[in-house]
């Protein structure tokens, strides 16, 4: 066999060469969460951020409205594969999850070069994790560690001892996620490869700005990153890339409204189309801080897709009024075509998906990132023994510990009833009409 120091510059060869491709093994099982399941997010301070997970949230409040799906944040800031493993009892299989998420690796290489018996820890701890979980009749979804942004790390120290300790650490996660993406293969899991992802958009970027990054301090994506990282997820494990699509086309006198995912109903009679529509689902929107990587990726086209097709309109420009408003116009041969609704900020049902986007951010902030924060007392507690050094005392100190989690989890739980009433989507009246001709100056 050959030694690990060959076994390892082998693996992160093949990794590094085709880091700037999305992983060739893609996700076979799709996402499927029905109303009244959970999904837990496992993590460590990546995910303790609250962003890329809040990103998903929203996805899920936009696209199915009517259904009341449950998340959970089970991550802790400088948590490694083990930390999990001390936690799972209390901290994730309570929830009766559908689907856990894992995002592990960046604590657990340790910061430094590759070393086998550190990584074998990792191996071992992982696989454990993933038996735990489906024990609980749950489906695990490991996902590739994020990428270490030695460029950015660079950027704000110049000191050469440290440059040269986190050298190949991203050649080391690189390694990590390879292991653990051949593991979910053997165990016929879902993959997810945030790293592939957020590798590429840096270094297309970096062409043209060579100080560009998604990691300002090197290990925790920013609110643009974590968009890449959100969109990432539901792209290799979930397929519905569908809001809405509305297909006009003239027929005879008349015009015929077809839509796939919304009702239509009150098609006017005039010489211009004008119907009433209902759609099923809202666009995925973002907070503005995260927009830049949510267009990087182009998960409004890939993963939101709310189309407009009109067909059979005399030449000439056309404007679009959603229930009286102007939102956009186009000429006749480009509404022929197909126009993408999703990104419009001027639509009604955009700005009512921003609303559920900003209350969901609010209840991360105040809520979800809070909880998190309280359970790194539970973690701290495990780290140093004290579940074992003084089982009555921790018995007393966990009864406390829960008390506080459950009010945690009701002002959650309020949230979340806001959230499904501001969700839920609403008729709007659309117009073709003439555009109006500018008056010359």
């Amino acid at each position: 066999m050959k030694p690990w120091s060959q076994r390892y510059a082998v693996l992160v060869l093949f990794l590094l060469l085709s880091a700037s491709a999305v992983a060739q093994n893609r996700a076979v099982r799709r996402l499927d969460l029905q109303d009244g399941d959970t999904l837990v997010f496992c993590g460590d301070s990546i995910t303790h951020q609250c962003l890329y997970t809040q990103y998903v949230e929203t996805y899920f409040y936009t696209r199915y409205p009517q259904r009341r799906i449950t998340f959970h944040n089970a991550s802790v800031g400088g948590d490694k594969v083990g930390d999990a493993l001390s936690r799972f009892d209390i901290d994730i299989a309570p929830s009766k999850p559908k689907y856990v998420s894992i995002l592990l690796g960046m604590n657990d290489g340790t910061y430094q070069n590759f070393k086998p018996e550190v990584f074998k820890t990792y191996e071992t701890g992982m696989v454990e994790l993933i038996e735990n979980i489906q024990k609980l009749g749950a489906t695990p979804i490991p996902m590739h560690p994020t990428m270490h942004d030695l460029r950015a790390r660079e950027i704000v120290s110049r000191d050469g001892e440290v440059q040269e300790r986190y050298k190949y650490y991203n050649s080391v996660l690189a390694f990590y996620g390879t292991w653990l993406q051949e593991h979910s293969r053997q165990q016929g899991l879902s993959f997810v490869n945030m790293f592939s992802r957020l590798n590429r958009i840096t270094y297309q970027q970096r062409r043209q700005n060579p100080d560009f990054t998604l990691i300002k301090d090197a290990v925790h994506p920013d609110a643009p990153g974590q968009a890449v990282m959100a969109a990432s997820l539901l792209d290799d494990v979930h397929a519905n890339r569908l809001v809405s699509s509305l297909t006009v086309v003239r027929r005879g006198q008349s015009w015929q409204v077809r839509a796939r995912n919304g009702e239509v109903s009150e098609v006017g009679e005039d010489d211009l189309p004008s119907f009433t529509f209902r759609a099923n689902s809202l666009p995925w929107v973002v907070p503005q801080e995260a927009l830049q990587g949510y267009r990087l990726f182009g998960a409004g086209g890939r993963l939101s897709a709310e189309r407009l097709r009109v067909v059979g309109l005399p030449p000439g420009r056309y404007e679009l009024k959603i229930d009286d408003q102007v939102v956009g116009s186009w000429y006749q041969g480009t509404l022929a075509g197909n126009i993408a609704l999703h990104a419009n900020r001027q639509t009604p049902q955009y700005q009512q998906a921003l609303r559920v986007a900003m209350l969901n951010k609010e209840r991360n902030e105040k809520v979800v990132h809070a909880l998190r924060d309280h359970y790194r007392t539970l973690r701290d507690h495990y780290r140093q023994g004290l579940d074992k050094k003084d089982a009555q005392k921790f018995a007393q100190f966990l009864t406390t510990f829960k008390a506080k989690a459950a009010e945690f989890d009701a002002q959650s739980k309020e949230y979340e009833d806001k959230i499904y009433v501001a969700n839920q989507p609403q008729p709007h009246r659309y117009q073709i009409v003439r555009a109006m001709k500018k008056a010359a100056k």
